[in-house]
Order: structure tokens, then C-alpha cells, then sequence
């Protein structure tokens, strides 16, 4: 049960024990998140009471006597304007007038309770400015997390950036200052690892893009009924002059169609990044299994690797944004740490999710699941989600 501190101002004695009395066993069920508030009432006399209390403890909410001994209500609102105090308050005042009103409304009071009221009154009141100010706090969290991310995502994107660029730039003035000498096969290396390092940041700038237009819905989506073996066979001939170099065999077993209701690139996507992980994160002579399979109206994709594999710690956190494995077995693999946040996301377009299974030096399997068809619940509110990555990151 969450608490809301409320401050009563008023130089009755009667006023103020009412209020607490009518507040002391009251619930307030906030709408859209269905939280049940309680309240604990202080009370002050004057304003410059209220001033001290309020500087020392903030209050949640303010009740706020207009005409009081010493300096006004307005006067307390007045000396509060510009401080950072995040509370809402409700005048009470048995001489309201639309003067008064406007002041106070230009001075930040969010509500007003004409003397006599009654206690249904009263609690109407801190039920609205209760929940006004979870949902103005909870909007602050909001923002203050965007801010948060927007940070997380600039540092690891020029992270991601400047060691390629780095790497590209040193090449570049090894050559311009002629350390390299003049053998030519010392500078078709360089030339050759510079390319490497462009296309690791061409693909990096890409999944950024995809995964924004995932998010945002700016890319038309257009669903029709495909057959995921052929996506797949054409996932497998992309990556097979990869896998031959290093030995590795790539089998599809799928005995017969498997059709779906959905996105071509889209799902292109998920089977080249699965594909495409499953060979760069293999060892030498390894082996590849794509697996297809539909029942209950639920499409399932399956690739296992014998591959380099991970820690249950490592696997837990692969499908958050810009996350990959680090250490001596990866060093040399590049990759953006996007790929499989994006199968994961357009994993969630189709009702669907993204898991692996793995374990250290033994191989990974990944497994998507999709919804089959459009009208068992895939995802279509987004028209505008999509993008084309692949790569495990």
C-alpha cells in the first residue's frame, strides 16, 4: 500500500482535525495503474508554519487555507513559485472569488474546495490531485528515462564507432607517411582490414536504423502468405561461401512448406541473423541445424550451432540492445550488438518471443516463435515496423 503526505493549513483547530479525521481510513484507487493510496495528514496554522514544514518535509499534497493569521495563502504559494517542490495543492476558502481563483491558478494551485464542504467533497478532491500527481511523477520517471537511455545509447554508439574509425584512421596515415613501405602485399593488407572495419560500421549504422524504424513504425509493413523454407534456403546460400571456408555444414530439415501470414523482410531477418550468428560464432569444421516447424497455428524456427556457446549469465541479457559476448573467443568476430534485440522485437510484432539455450564450448540454439496467421493474434497496430539486419552482434 503506497502513502501520500498530506499538509492541511488552516488557523481552525476544527478544520484541520475534520480533514484528518476524514482522511485517516481513506483509499484512493488511482485510475489506469489500479494502486490504492492512503493518507497521512500534518497539520500547520499559519503560513510561515506551513513554510518551515514544507522546506523541511516536503508534503505530497497541499491543503491550503486562503485567509490566514500573518502572510496568505497566496502569499504561501507566492513564496513557493520557482521552488522545486514536486506537490500539487488545493485551496479552501470561504470567500472564493474568480480573482482569487486566478491568482492562485497563476501561482500553481491545481484545485479548490469552497468552505463548508464535506467529507465526500474532500475526498473527491484528493482523489483527483492524487492522481494528477502519480501520473505528473510517473511522466517525470518517463522523461528522466528517455534522457537516461538517449545518454546510454550516444556513449555506446561512439564506443561502437571509434574503434573501427580508430583502427581505419592509423591504416591510413601508415600509409600516407610511407611506414608501410613499398611492399605491396603489406598495403593490400591494410587496404583489406580498413574495408573489414567500413563494413563493421556500414552495418552498425544500418541496425541502428532498422531498429529505429521497428520502434517508431516508419516503414510500411506487407503481410501476405510466405513460405519460410524458401526464406530460409536463401538465408543458408547467403551464408555458404562463409561456412565452406571454415568447413562448417549448414543442414535445413523442414519436409515440406511451411507457409505464414507475414512480413517478408521481416522475416528474412530473423533467419539470416540466426543463420548468419550460427556460422560466425562456430569453430572450424562445426555444423549448422535449421529447423521448421508449425503446430497449433504457432511457426517455430530452431538453429543450433557446435559452436563457441555462452554462460546462462551471458545468454540472459543477449537480446537487449547493443549487448555482445566480450571475451577471447569473440575478439576477432565483429558484429553491432543489435541483431538479435531486432529478431526479438519483430519476435513481439507477431506475438511471438526470441530465447536460446547454450552452453559454453558445446553450441547455442536459438528459437523464435511466431504466430501462423493474422486473425490468432499476430501484431499489426504498428503498420509501419520493420527493418533488415543480419548478424547476432
Amino acid at each position: 500500500m503506497n502513502a501520500l503526505r498530506v499538509l492541511v493549513v488552516d488557523d481552525e483547530l476544527g478544520m484541520r482535525l475534520s480533514v484528518a479525521r476524514a482522511l485517516r481510513d481513506f483509499r484512493a484507487t488511482i485510475p489506469h495503474i489500479n494502486t490504492d493510496y492512503t493518507f497521512t495528514v500534518d497539520q500547520a496554522e499559519t503560513g510561515e508554519q506551513a513554510l518551515q514544514l514544507i522546506s523541511a518535509t516536503p508534503p505530497d499534497l497541499l491543503l491550503l487555507d486562503q485567509k490566514l493569521p500573518g502572510i496568505s495563502g497566496l502569499d504561501v504559494l507566492e513564496s513557493m513559485n520557482g521552488a522545486s517542490h514536486d506537490l500539487l495543492t488545493i485551496m479552501i476558502t470561504a470567500y472564493a472569488s474568480i480573482e482569487t481563483a486566478v491568482a492562485a491558478t497563476k501561482l500553481g494551485a491545481f484545485d479548490f474546495l469552497s468552505k463548508p464542504f464535506t467529507p465526500a467533497e474532500l475526498k473527491n478532491a484528493i482523489r483527483k490531485a492524487s492522481a494528477q500527481l502519480v501520473l505528473m511523477r510517473q511522466a517525470k520517471e518517463l522523461q528522466a528515462e528517455k534522457r537516461r537511455v538517449r545518454f546510454e545509447f550516444i556513449r555506446v554508439l561512439g564506443h561502437e564507432l571509434k574503434a573501427p574509425l580508430n583502427a581505419v584512421g592509423g591504416y591510413l596515415q601508415i600509409m600516407q607517411q610511407g611506414a608501410a613501405g613499398n611492399d605491396p602485399e603489406t598495403r593490400q593488407q591494410m587496404i583489406d582490414r580498413s574495408l573489414i572495419r567500413i563494413e563493421h560500421m556500414r552495418k552498425l549504422i544500418q541496425d541502428l536504423l532498422d531498429m529505429t524504424r521497428i520502434e517508431a513504425g516508419e516503414r510500411r509493413r506487407e503481410l501476405k502468405e510466405i513460405d519460410l523454407r524458401e526464406i530460409a534456403h536463401r538465408s543458408i546460400e547467403t551464408m555458404q561461401p562463409d561456412a565452406d571456408a571454415r568447413n562448417i555444414t549448414i543442414a535445413l530439415h523442414a519436409d515440406q512448406p511451411i507457409t505464414m501470414h507475414g512480413d517478408m523482410t521481416e522475416l528474412e531477418i530473423v533467419l539470416n541473423n540466426l543463420v548468419s550468428n550460427a556460422v560466425k560464432y562456430n569453430k572450424d569444421g562445426g555444423s549448422v541445424d535449421v529447423n521448421l516447424a508449425c503446430e497449433n497455428g504457432t511457426i517455430t524456427i530452431t538453429v543450433t550451432d557446435t559452436g563457441i556457446g555462452m554462460t546462462e549469465a551471458e545468454a540472459e541479457s543477449l537480446f537487449n540492445d547493443f549487448v555482445r559476448i566480450r571475451n577471447e573467443k569473440t575478439r576477432n568476430i565483429l558484429g553491432s550488438g543489435l541483431g538479435l534485440s531486432i529478431i526479438s522485437k519483430i519476435a513481439d510484432l507477431y506475438h511471438g518471443r526470441a530465447t536460446v539455450r547454450s552452453q559454453v564450448d558445446q553450441g547455442s540454439t536459438f528459437t523464435v516463435e511466431l504466430t501462423q496467421h493474422p486473425g490468432e493474434g499476430i501484431r499489426d497496430d504498428r503498420p509501419n515496423a520493420n527493418s533488415d539486419v543480419a548478424e547476432r552482434n
